[in-house]
């Protein structure tokens, strides 16, 4: 594609409706509740680390998970971006949504899109409810994020698969109900490593699933690594068509690598760091006042560009590149938050602090090296987007 059609790769610019407004204002007045019984205190990064099952049913219960999906499956039949307005204000409250996050973001579509009726019926209604959990099997050791050179393997067997293999950085393991693996079904044929993958629903209490956990510097436990030691997987639960791995998985990264969590990890930091400084301005000089500026001009481009792809995704238009484009300039973001809340706050970071700025602060920089690593690492995102744009 020639770089002169590269706009085009851009999704427009949307507005929100104006019925998105009263959808808000519910959603902060239950999340303000939310945080005033004590239930929750706000963290940065808690769509990895915020695991809180009851959190998660309530807000099912209150129609905001599965609300794109149809009403047929439990869910709400409504559009992406009422589901992008409580994504946002729930990222933005630092509220605890680890539980149901990659089921409601990816699982629930690429089922609705790629599933049989009766994976769908099983799994569906159980994500809009807040109570079934997913984790994604897409990583492996010594893989980076090549996500072709998968050595797991799924063999044919009577009436099913067996799986083999290892699987890392899967974020709730231990927790989830289930997860998608990438696996290899046929050898790569003339050089087309995307041939002969294909995708399967493992349920992670099956024998032979083995769940070890990867600690952060904390000794905190959210990633995992999963070992798949000849698993079998039954034929009712082959995700899409055998060999179509490589497609489906694809547009699920779609879904993965666009939405607010890509910006808005570090947001409860942000806006912790904005209350800091109020009212001093001459403390902070020009150089203080223009970072700050910067970043909060930044956040609302990154906003805006989401917000596009959010509307593209629900017409089923692919959106590999401009997600990649938003996952990538998001982890460049969130670590210039931590960058400018260091260095323009004399508060040093405090892990044992129960809230406010030294807690915040310590959160994000733990959990800063594994931002590049989710969803792609920095370098191959803009590897992705340079061929959408004609330039490689």
């Amino acid at each position: 594609m020639p770089a002169t059609d590269s706009l085009n790769l851009v999704p427009p610019s949307v507005q929100l409706a104006p019925g998105t407004e009263e959808l808000r204002r519910e959603v902060r007045e239950f999340l303000a509740k939310e945080r005033a019984e004590g239930h929750f205190t706000p963290r940065c990064d808690v769509w990895l680390s915020g695991w809180d099952e009851r959190f998660s049913r309530e807000l099912g219960a209150r129609g905001w998970l599965g609300m794109t999906l149809p009403t047929e499956y439990g869910g709400h039949g409504r559009g992406t971006l009422d589901r992008y307005v409580v994504t946002e204000e729930v990222l933005a409250a630092g509220a605890p949504v680890a539980a149901h996050w990659v089921a409601d973001r990816q699982i629930g579509p690429s089922l609705l899109r790629f599933g049989t009726e009766p994976q769908k019926q099983r799994f569906l209604p159980r994500i809009a409810a807040g109570e079934c959990y997913f984790g994604i099997g897409m990583s492996e050791p010594d893989s980076g994020s090549d996500l072709a050179s998968v050595r797991t393997r799924a063999t044919r067997a009577d009436a099913g698969w067996r799986l083999s293999g290892t699987k890392v950085w899967t974020s709730g393991a231990h927790h989830a109900h289930a997860f998608f693996a990438l696996a290899r079904s046929a050898p790569v044929q003339d050089g087309d490593r995307h041939a002969g993958l294909s995708q399967f629903i493992v349920e992670l209490d099956s024998p032979g699933v083995d769940i070890r956990p990867i600690r952060l510097l904390t000794g905190a436990h959210h990633f995992n690594e999963v070992v798949l030691d000849d698993v079998f997987v039954p034929d009712d639960m082959v995700l899409g068509e055998i060999g179509s791995g490589w497609h489906q998985v694809t547009s699920e990264l779609g879904f993965e690598r666009s939405g607010p969590e890509r910006f808005l990890s570090t947001f409860p930091l942000l806006s912790s760091l904005v209350g800091e400084l109020s009212g001093q301005a001459d403390r902070l000089g020009a150089a203080g006042l223009r970072e700050l500026g910067a970043l909060v001009a930044r956040v609302w481009t990154l906003r805006r560009l989401s917000l596009g792809i959010a509307a593209s995704l629900g017409s089923g238009v692919a959106q590999d590149v401009p997600a990649a484009l938003v996952k990538d300039l998001g982890t460049r973001f969130e670590n210039e938050v931590i960058d400018a809340a260091r260095l323009l706050v004399d508060i040093p970071p405090d892990p044992g602090a129960e809230g406010g700025f030294a807690r915040l602060l310590a959160d994000a920089v733990l959990h800063a090296p594994g931002f590049t690593l989710r969803g792609g690492t920095n370098e191959i995102l803009r590897g992705v987007v340079a061929r959408g744009l004609g330039l490689r």
